[in-house]
């Protein structure tokens, strides 16, 4: 695939409650934030969020599935936290070409996660060495 600036890719995932006990499961952030309904309640937050890091991974499946694509390699992220993700949060993750140095393959993409109101709850910027 011929990489140009401006080419974009999202991907839609309505985070669940058992989407949130998996990520802990597995990346071991087991903060009561994220699990306990009741000291979840005692927060700013007023329930139980999301792992930040949950919806920055539907960056991370587009850039390793979609745009780039397979066989992308991922060389950094930087990410703002801009609004917390609640159970049944529908979340769309989006990354846009920006800048591309074919020579290198190496691909900067501006990346955004808004919620089902349109509000942008990650925002950054990936770059990435794109495939052959």
């Amino acid at each position: 695939m011929a990489i140009e600036v401006g080419m974009s890719a999202s991907r839609t995932r309505t985070i669940t409650d058992h989407d949130i006990r998996l990520f802990a499961e597995v990346s071991g952030d087991t903060n009561s934030v994220h699990l306990d309904e009741a000291y979840a309640r005692q927060t700013p937050f007023g329930r139980r969020v999301a792992h930040g890091m949950l919806s920055a991974s539907l960056i991370s499946a587009i850039l390793g599935n979609d745009l780039p694509g397979v066989g992308t390699i991922y060389l950094g992220q930087d990410l703002k936290f801009k609004a917390p993700v609640f159970i049944d949060d529908t979340i769309t993750a989006t990354v846009e070409v920006i800048h591309y140095r074919e020579d290198k393959r190496i691909a900067t993409l501006k990346t955004t996660c808004t919620n089902q109101a349109g509000v942008v709850v990650i925002e950054g910027q990936a770059v990435v060495i794109a495939p052959a």
